[in-house]
């Protein structure tokens, strides 16, 4: 019979290659976060998507609202009404391109 020399058994190549395998997805997981070209999870967009609608509904209800405020107070019917309609709706524009030029990568 043969004996066994003492020692540890040597690791099979099936082993190594999937040791390599995992330690290479790691390395390649960690360089993505590090570049920021890591994957978006699902729910950043839904979240992103709510805050577009809140700032376009909430620019031009505001502005409508301060202006409705507006003309009750100084008896312009109308035209501050429509003015700062006009402005929310800009600003909310504004913020909305800001938002999405953010995020382009």
């Amino acid at each position: 019979m043969v004996e066994r020399e003492p020692g540890l058994d040597p690791i099979s190549e099936d082993t190594r290659l999937s040791a390599l395998d995992e330690r290479l997805n790691r390395a390649k997981t960690d360089e993505a976060i590090r570049s920021g070209e890591a994957r978006v999870e699902s729910g950043d967009g839904y979240r992103l998507g709510n805050r577009v609608l809140a700032e376009l509904i909430g620019g031009m209800v505001g502005g409508a609202l301060i202006g409705w405020v507006l003309d009750r107070l100084l008896g312009t019917s109308p035209w501050c009404l429509l003015g700062l309609l006009f402005l929310g709706t800009a600003a909310a524009f504004r913020n909305i391109i800001r938002i999405s030029s953010g995020r382009s990568k």
